[in-house]
């Protein structure tokens, strides 16, 4: 059952009102209770240390359901608790591997946030109710729980909503507090599952091959640690797998004929219909046909609109990967600085499945907001005066829109700023119109041989002209008529090789973990991350993957003795499984025996 509260409040009536008590209201950071707070409190919120000097407390009045009450707003610093093993099964030599996938655990405050957890259990004792702000993705639901849990454990009847939102706006966070709902037990369900299931299989494989490889190769290995996690491992199979692509790949010599002609100063290319030949022979004999009377002759012209579309509405899994081919800002990276524009209230909540708008979206304001830049602010005029008009693509999580800005600012330095005037000119894009071409496509005939060139007119450059990340450039054509003769400029015979396919980019990596779903938007940069520090693989001077010695043996380790560790189809099967737990399709309590079941049987051959 959700719970909406659609009443009337205020700061203003709080001021002046008898208080009817205290709510707690609980962030996943301290930026964003900081933020969250300023916003609701109009700047007049009171601020005193807690337990932890890392998460503050910010008091004010508010009118909330129609009475007045003090607000506290403090937060925590991501996951309050953790899964642990207990007893002899926390020490590596204190169990048998194997036996981790039943042994008994236990969630835990870890000793770095105990500070956090007592300052929750202090102020809840004073609170009437409990208001949860954690990001509003399965993450951040399960963070929220944790919150409850700890908070029940002091004052178990205490009642317990959720604020849903987007982004740091006046208007977002006002909203969420006019509709508070129930927090989503289901989501948080599914990420204990996870989290179970990542804690017994990493531990009990990475003990294993730990131990195994540390006792088989005692001076190399001898003190690292060699961790498996079932997220990392199929993350580093698809580098291992195209690099053996590569260096299986032989290459194959092949042969074709081109057609230039120059007009003016000018050349114009024409490709042959047949593309290649692979045999020389046979490639040679036509090319001396062609050159016994070269005269080409047009035989066709074809002429057509085309357009260059404007770039969907951003999602997370886009913004990492174009982040990190245009701005060479890695994916870790550029979604810790997301994160934290998304708290200083520039940009909207960043991790998000979503690439359409919502019909009622207000996006005249969003772009009313960038009119004054000196850079865009005229690109975004235009947009106004046409009318926003979203190219929508087809995916939605139901719970956040497009990555686009919120508030503008022009303080930014460095990478904040160039993540920042992306989203910026991304979302302008996207709103925009497609670019427009016309092409010309020419036949032409060499002694019954077909060569086809094309040329390119740009007639309206739209949305390019504020997404310099695009490129889409002109191709000159002469005029030609049907049935016309002329004498080429050159006509060659050219030979080349086929080529292996390139080594995987991070973009690449997290497409490819996309399509296959290994984890989620939220945690492709974090799963690439560690297969890098972990020394399973490197990344050479272009951006480009490539194993490790270590990456390898353990890849080719597993799939020798019949294992496919490293392959996506395991991980892929549990991450539809938590989504159907999130739906209420699959029960929670099912999942971990059968994936466990999977693990031991695995590690018992």
């Amino acid at each position: 059952m959700f719970f909406r509260l659609s009443r009337y409040f205020s700061v203003e009536s709080a001021k002046y009102s008898k208080i009817m008590g205290k709510i707690l209201n609980v962030a996943e950071k301290n930026d964003a209770a900081k933020s969250v707070a300023n916003l609701l409190s109009g700047g007049c919120m009171r601020r005193r240390d807690g337990f932890s000097k890392f998460n503050k407390i910010y008091e004010f009045e508010y009118n909330v359901f129609n009475q007045n009450y003090t607000m506290i707003m403090t937060s925590v610093s991501g996951h309050l608790l953790t899964h642990e093993f207990v007893g002899e099964y926390k020490k590596w030599l204190g169990c048998s591997p194997v036996s981790l996938f039943d042994a008994p655990l236990q969630k835990m405050c870890p000793e770095n946030y105990k500070d956090i957890k007592r300052t929750l259990e202090k102020e809840v004792r004073a609170a009437d109710s409990l208001v949860i702000w954690t990001d509003c993705d399965r993450e951040g639901e399960n963070i929220g729980c944790e919150v409850i849990d700890v908070c029940r454990q002091v004052k178990p009847n205490i009642r317990v909503y959720r604020a849903r939102f987007s982004e740091i706006t006046p208007q977002s966070v006002s909203n969420a507090v006019r509709n508070l709902v129930d927090p989503d037990y289901l989501a948080s369900a599914a990420v204990d599952v996870r989290s179970e299931l990542d804690l017994r299989i990493g531990a009990a494989f990475t003990r294993f091959q730990t131990l195994r490889l540390q006792k088989v190769f005692p001076q190399t290995l001898g003190e690292q640690l060699i961790s498996y996690g079932s997220c990392q491992f199929p993350t580093l199979g698809f580098v291992v797998e195209r690099y053996k692509q590569v260096q299986a790949f032989i290459p194959e010599p092949f042969w074709k004929i081109t057609v230039k002609h120059k007009v003016e100063d000018s050349f114009v290319e024409f490709s042959w219909r047949r593309m290649r030949l692979f045999n020389h022979s046979a490639c040679l004999i036509i090319y001396q046909i062609c050159l016994e009377n070269p005269i080409a002759r047009v035989v066709d012209i074809k002429s057509k609109n085309k357009s260059k579309w404007r770039p969907l509405p951003l999602d997370t899994v886009e913004l990492e990967k174009l982040a990190s081919r245009k701005l060479h800002i890695n994916a870790k990276e550029t979604m810790k600085i997301a994160e934290k524009l998304y708290t200083q209230g520039f940009i909207s909540y960043p991790r998000t499945e979503t690439n359409s708008f919502p019909k009622d979206m207000n996006l005249n304001t969003l772009v009313q907001m960038q009119s004054g830049d000196p850079q865009w602010g005229e690109f975004a005029v235009r947009v106004l005066e046409h009318g926003p008009n979203p190219r929508n693509g087809t995916k939605t999580d139901n719970a956040h829109p497009p990555i686009h800005p919120t508030k503008y600012t022009n303080t930014l330095q460095g990478k904040e700023k160039q993540v920042y005037e992306f989203v910026v000119r991304h979302f302008l894009a996207c709103l925009s119109q497609d670019a427009q071409g016309h092409e010309t496509t020419v036949d032409i005939d060499v002694s019954e041989e077909r060569f086809s060139g094309s040329g390119l007119m740009i007639v309206a450059r739209n949305y390019l002209d504020v997404y310099p990340y695009d490129k889409w450039n002109a191709k000159y054509m002469p005029v030609f008529e049907v049935d016309e003769t002329f004498m080429p400029t050159s006509i060659q015979m050219v030979d080349g090789e086929t080529s292996p396919p390139p080594l995987l980019t991070e973009a690449d990596l997290i497409a490819l973990m996309d399509k296959h779903g290994i984890g989620t938007d939220a945690t492709h940069a974090d799963h690439i991350e560690t297969i890098k520090t972990r020394l399973y693989v490197g990344v050479r001077p272009d951006g480009r993957f490539v194993p490790g010695e270590l990456g390898m043996g353990l890849v080719e380790g597993y799939d020798a003795m019949g294992y496919e560790m490293s392959k996506p189809h395991l991980r892929a099967e549990l991450e539809r499984d938590l989504k159907a737990i999130c739906e209420g399709k699959k029960d929670s309590a099912g999942k971990p025996r059968e994936t466990v079941q999977v693990g031991r049987e695995k590690q018992r051959r």
